[in-house]
C-alpha cells in the first residue's frame, strides 16, 4: 500500500501512517527490528549507506527502521521535514547543543525551562559556551541578550511547572531576522495542540515519554526540523555534511554527532510503545485538556488554594496568547496552597491522584515541586522562578472528571 495521505486529519494520518509504505504479511504496525548490524550484499552498497549516498541503515546507535517509523510519525505530525529520535528528551536536547554549537557559541534561553534542561545548559555554560537566561514571555528580554556570538535561542512552549507561555511568535520573528537557530520544546502542548513551525521554530524537540506516548511505559525523545531555517548560512556544519540537500544539513549532523557519537540511541521495543502511544494523542489529550480546565476552575475557588497557574484561566498573564497559539491550552496546572497549609499532608490525602513525578501520563500525577524536582537548584533559583514551597505541580490524566475533582475536594478538605 502507498498512497498520498497528505489530506488526512490529523489522527487518520498518524493510525494509518506505517501503512503508507509496504509491511511484511501485511501487518498493521511496522514491526520490531531487534538487530544492531545490517548487512548487504555488495560492498559498494554498504560504503555508500556509510557516505550517505544511499539511504540504508549502518548500525542500531545511529537507528533501525522501527525507530524509523516513529520518526516518520513525529515528522508527520510536526509538519516537518526529518526526525531524529533519542533515548530521552533531555538526551534530544543534549544532542542539538553537542551537535550544533562549538565552543564560545552563545545561547540565549526561556529562564522558566525545566530543571534538568536548566542543569544542561549550567553544565555546557561551565564547558565554555555560554547561556543567558531570560523572561521569554516578552520579547525585548530576548533581543537584550543577543550578542555577535549568539547562535540559539530555546524557548519551551508553556514552562513547567508554573506554566508561563513563551512570546513564541516575535521570538521566532526576532531569530528568522537575525539568522538564529530557533529552537522551541514542544513537550508541553505537543504537535496536536500547537506546531512551533508556525512561529518560524527552526528545530522543535518533543520528549516523547510524555504526552505522544502517554501511557508511563517507554522512554523516549525526538528533534524534528521543520525546513524553517536556513542551514546554509549556519557556519557550523561540517564539510562532509555540506554534501546533503540544504534542507538535511542540520538533522543530518545531529543524527551523527548526537546519535552515532553520542551514543543515545531509542530502542526498538521503546520506539514501538511510542508509536502505538502517539495513534491516540489527540483523543487522550483532548480529555486531559478538559479535565485540567475543570480542575483548575474548581481549585481557583478553593480557600485551601492561594493560586493557581493554568494558562486556560483569565488570571494568566499569558492567557491570550494561549487562546491565539494553542487548541487547547494543556493538561498541566500547578497551585499553591494557602498560607499554613502543609503541602506534603495534602498530598498524602489523595486517594486516585498518583504521586510521581512524571507528566503526560493517562494517570494524573502530582509532585510538591520546591522539594524534588527543583530542590537541587536551590532556594534562590527557586525564587526566581516563582517556585513557592507549597507549590504542587499536577498533570492532569484522563480519569472521570468527578472522581478527579472529588479526590482534590477531599485532600484539600
Amino acid at each position: 500500500m502507498s498512497e498520498d495521505t497528505t489530506d488526512r486529519g490529523f489522527t487518520t494520518a498518524i493510525l494509518h501512517g506505517d501503512r503508507a509504505s509496504p509491511i511484511e504479511h501485511g501487518a498493521l504496525h511496522k514491526p520490531l527490528h531487534l538487530s544492531v548490524a545490517y548487512a548487504y550484499a555488495r560492498a559498494e552498497d554498504l560504503v555508500a549507506v556509510f557516505q550517505g549516498r544511499q539511504s540504508g541503515y549502518a548500525y542500531g546507535r545511529q537507528g533501525n527502521p522501527t525507530t524509523a517509523a516513529l520518526e516518520a510519525k513525529v515528522t508527520a505530525m510536526e509538519g516537518g521535514v526529518a526526525t531524529a529520535c533519542f533515548s530521552t528528551g533531555m538526551a534530544a536536547i543534549e544532542a542539538i547543543l553537542v551537535a550544533l554549537l562549538t565552543g564560545g557559541d552563545h545561547v540565549v534561553s526561556s529562564s522558566f525551562v525545566f530543571g534538568n534542561t536548566n542543569s544542561l545548559f549550567n553544565t555546557f555554560a561551565s564547558h565554555g559556551t555560554p547561556v543567558t537566561f531570560v523572561d521569554a514571555t516578552d520579547v525585548a528580554n530576548v533581543e537584550r541578550a543577543l550578542t555577535p556570538a549568539t547562535k540559539l535561542v530555546f524557548v519551551e512552549t508553556i514552562a513547567n511547572p508554573r506554566t508561563q507561555v513563551a512570546d513564541l511568535e516575535r521570538i521566532g520573528d526576532l531569530c528568522r531576522a537575525r539568522g538564529i537557530l530557533y529552537v522551541v520544546d514542544n513537550t508541553m502542548t505537543s504537535p496536536w495542540l500547537f506546531r512551533p513551525a508556525r512561529v518560524g521554530a527552526g528545530l522543535v524537540v518533543n520528549a516523547l515519554t510524555k504526552y505522544i506516548g502517554g501511557h508511563g511505559n517507554a522512554l523516549g525523545g525526538a528533534v524534528t526540523d521543520t525546513g524553517r531555517f536556513d542551514w546554509t548560512r549556519y557556519p557550523n556544519i561540517a564539510d562532509n555534511y555540506r554534501k546533503q540537500p540544504p534542507a538535511m544539513q542540520g538533522i543530518t549532523q545531529l543524527r551523527k554527532k548526537g546519535l552515532r557519537d553520542g551514543g543515545a540511541a531509542l530502542s526498538a521495543e521503546q520506539a514501538h510503545h511510542l508509536a502505538v502511544g502517539a495513534e491516540t494523542l489527540a483523543l487522550r489529550l483532548d480529555r486531559q485538556c478538559a479535565n485540567a480546565m475543570a480542575l483548575a476552575q474548581f481549585l481557583a475557588s478553593h480557600p485551601a488554594v492561594s493560586a493557581v497557574h493554568y494558562p486556560g484561566l483569565p488570571t494568566h498573564a499569558q492567557h491570550e496568547r494561549a487562546r491565539a497559539l494553542f487548541r487547547a491550552p494543556g493538561a498541566l496546572l500547578s497551585f499553591e496552597l494557602a498560607p499554613g497549609r502543609n503541602v506534603l499532608d495534602a498530598l498524602d490525602a489523595f486517594r486516585i491522584v498518583v504521586l510521581s513525578s512524571n507528566l503526560g501520563d493517562n494517570r494524573t500525577l502530582a509532585i510538591p515541586v520546591a522539594q524534588t524536582i527543583y530542590w537541587e537548584m536551590g532556594a534562590a533559583r527557586r525564587a526566581e522562578m516563582g517556585i513557592a514551597d507549597s507549590l504542587v505541580r499536577v498533570s492532569v490524566g484522563i480519569e472521570d472528571r468527578d472522581d478527579l475533582i472529588g479526590d482534590f475536594r477531599r485532600a484539600l478538605g
